[in-house]
């Protein structure tokens, strides 16, 4: 067979093997819709979802100015320029091409499998990345380690209509463009690199990963002396074009420019072009020392000149300083205490140990290793640069992740790609023969000259293998005919185990949407608890469209997209005085909190409580956050400590703090509970305590619907009685402490 037959035969398997590992990647995330019905997953997804159904129904003009006044009640929310409109732009796009095409899908299909079928595209980006750092072997393993990595799969399964579901495929081809360009050194590329990088700001917030890392290699290099035209053509036509371009997204605005978080980028700029201009005059200095001695000066006096600037704009508010969400990611307590809001997000809490292993397996032992043999590489001038940025990725994502349990998913592509590079280098050393490795190395018109002498130093090296394996047999006891099988068999183990890891995470784990609970009972069967669609449904069928329904904020989104109905706060949290005021009316007595009810409007109120179940993402369990974002707020009326007994311990049972008692939220979720258990005590089975025999009693709520396993509870707001009177009026004159009211 000729050369060229067998190059055109081996990229037909590469190709095959890459569509057959991206079908994997997207087969793996459909167990949930293999489960249950097509459904969208989560939270945000459902407002995506509803911006995606404007979008699709009304046009792109009308999307771009929606105004949804059935959010943050009576505020309403400016949509069009407060939202990443990237995710949504695809999905319609999707549906036109295929509307176009005479394939009349839904749209809710569409937004249920965008995620799946990005995870391919994905496994595809990671190949072509993979092999700028190391090779194709290398980059085929990383492909498949990401098709089937739990870390990435908890966000990218059918339902999961997040803006994850393409900025993960987006992070990583940017990346892939950025390393090819400076390869290449090419114009050309940095511009595609900026449009994807453009792609990416228009989907995801964070896009200032990506606008932070690139800068820092940047300017690694440089302090490695790796300084070049490529890399100073490379970066400024990405940073140039892509600054240009990210300012076009309406939420994004002028931030690349006038943003703390963004000056990195600018300010590594503002170095190349120094940097260049001292190599420029070096051309025309005769001697070392002066062109040593100008580079150091210009540098200096550069670097002086651009922190001066930087800080006296910052001093003028021409430069925003840090947010917030920016301290956060360096300081694990920050928000906590200053953004309690943020804190109280369960995806936004430290990381812990065993959630490295449950959602990496086996990639976070081989990750350290790929990080290895990427210093390993650095000598080598084509795949040096792309190693460095493996590094400066792999140390960031780390850091990050273990952060932010949310961040698991940008470091998860970087694990794969090291683990990718660990796997492959072993593999190459204990597959290859030398011989073989001998034979790549040497030229093709050199063998044919020289065959004789490559037929002897062939024999050598075979007789000098034979030898090294017969040690080794002796050394360790192992009689096989090839000491490297024993290698061979334990990666092939090891890949089996990862591959029974993840399916058994992903069906367990991240299969089952949460609005849809599935439990296994006593026998192993499965049980579906299908209590929020119950309940979402009973307001859409039973409550007047102009209803209005508070709840935590957690709840606002599926509220919204499930139910239908006008909500107070939901998941975009961007007023924290309006999420505050649902903080204190579940915190306060009912006398305080029905006159708050009644001044937004409120129509029914909505509580989860999984007392009964042994749910413990109830309300009750997120209590605590409503009252410090409440005390933030009006620290003059509610105090933290008020909820706690002189013990300092937070009850629910007889010795619970008055404070709790009274509060509004204990009052609902426990109404009327001790009345299941008959004669027998109530058991909460989230805070496993018994809870009084008589319940508590509420006056300004009826009860309108609790759900069939009671984990959720819904309340209809009283109207003032046939005289006019509030609640807080009827019951004073009821108590004899208002006579001449009237």
């Amino acid at each position: 067979m000729s050369a060229n037959n067998s190059e055109t035969v081996r990229s037909l398997l590469k190709l095959v093997i890459l569509v057959c590992i991206a079908g994997a990647a997207v087969s793996s995330r459909l167990f949930s819709v293999i489960r249950h019905e097509s459904i969208i997953h989560e939270f945000d997804p459902w407002f995506n979802f509803r911006a995606t159904k404007v979008l699709v129904s009304q046009g792109f003009r009308n999307f771009w100015n929606w105004y949804d006044n059935t959010s943050w009640y009576p505020l309403g929310r400016a949509t069009g320029g407060t939202l990443y409109p990237g995710l949504m732009l695809t999905s319609g796009l999707i549906h036109k091409i295929l509307h176009n095409l005479n394939i009349p899908i839904d749209i809710r299909n569409i937004c249920v499998l965008l995620a799946p079928a990005f995870s391919g595209l994905t496994a595809y980006v990671t190949y072509l990345f993979t092999a700028e750092v190391k090779d194709e072997r290398a980059g085929l393993l990383a492909a498949v380690f990401i098709g089937i990595v739990p870390g990435y799969i908890s966000r990218s399964v059918a339902g999961s209509y997040d803006n994850e579901a393409i900025a993960i495929f987006l992070l990583m081809f940017t990346f892939y463009l950025w390393v090819k360009s400076l390869r290449l050194g090419s114009a050309f590329w940095g511009a595609i690199t900026a449009l994807a990088y453009y792609y990416m700001v228009s989907a995801w917030g964070g896009y200032a990963f990506i606008i932070n890392i690139i800068p820092l290699h940047v300017f690694t290099l440089i302090l490695m002396g790796r300084y070049s035209p490529r890399l100073y053509i490379s970066y400024c036509s990405f940073y140039t074009i892509g600054t240009l371009a990210s300012m076009q997204v309406p939420f994004v605005g002028f931030n690349p420019v006038g943003t703390a978080d963004h000056m990195a980028a600018l300010g590594v700029f503002g170095l190349l072009q120094l940097v260049a201009f001292t190599t420029l005059v070096h051309s025309h200095l005769p001697s070392k020392q002066q062109f040593e001695t100008l580079l150091k000066a210009t540098l200096i006096a550069g670097s002086a000149l651009g922190i001066v600037g930087m800080a006296f704009a910052s001093q003028k508010g021409i430069i925003a300083p840090w947010t917030g969400r920016f301290y956060s990611l360096w300081d694990t307590g920050y928000a906590k205490v200053h953004i309690p809001i943020v804190a109280s997000v369960s995806e936004h809490q430290p990381t812990s140990w065993p959630s490295f292993f449950f959602d990496l397996q086996m990639l976070i032992y081989l990750f350290p290793a790929g990080v290895y043999f990427c210093f390993r590489s650095l000598s080598d001038h084509v795949k040096g640069e792309a190693s460095v940025f493996v590094i400066i990725y792999s140390l960031f994502g780390s850091y990050f992740a273990s952060v932010m349990v949310r961040l698991m998913l940008t470091l998860t592509p970087i694990v794969c790609v090291a683990s990718a590079v660990a796997l492959s280098t072993l593999l190459d050393s204990y597959i290859q023969e030398p011989a073989e490795t001998e034979q790549v190395a040497q030229d093709t018109s050199e063998k044919k000259d020289k065959k004789t002498k490559k037929d002897k130093k062939d024999k050598s090296i075979e007789a000098t293998h034979a030898k090294i394996i017969q040690k080794i047999q002796e050394k360790t006891g192992i009689k096989a005919p090839d000491a490297r099988l024993l290698v061979i068999v334990n990666v092939l183990l090891m890949l089996v185990l990862f591959v029974f890891h993840s399916t058994w995470v992903t069906s367990n784990a991240y299969s089952s949407p949460s609005v849809v609970l599935a439990s296994k009972t006593p026998q192993g069967d499965t049980l579906i608890i299908d209590d929020f669609r119950e309940a979402y449904n009973w307001l859409n069928q039973t409550t007047s469209e102009d209803a209005v329904v508070g709840s935590w904020w957690d709840y606002g989104y599926q509220l919204a997209g499930m139910a239908g109905r006008t909500t107070l706060v939901d998941n975009n949290t961007w007023n924290n005085t309006h999420i505050a005021t649902v903080g204190k009316i579940m915190a306060s007595p009912e006398e305080v909190s029905y006159d708050i009810l009644r001044k937004h409007d409120v129509t029914h109120l909505l509580v989860v409580f999984g007392g009964l179940l042994g749910y413990s993402g109830d309300d009750i369990n997120k209590f605590l956050w409503m009252v410090r974002i409440a005390e933030g707020i009006w620290p003059d009326e509610i105090h933290e400590r008020d909820y706690f007994t002189p013990r300092g311990e937070f009850r629910m049972d007889e010795g619970a703090a008055p404070a709790m008692k009274n509060s509004l939220l204990y009052k609902m979720v426990y109404h009327k509970f001790a009345d299941l258990f008959g004669s027998r005590p109530a058991v909460d089975r989230v805070r496993q305590v018994k809870l009084p025999k008589v319940g508590p009693e509420l006056d300004s709520l009826d009860e309108a619907f609790t759900s069939e396993n009671w984990l959720v509870r819904i309340y209809e707001v009283k109207e003032p009685d046939f005289l006019g009177r509030s609640f807080k009026d009827a019951k004073a004159f009821n108590e004899g402490k208002l006579r001449t009211r009237f």
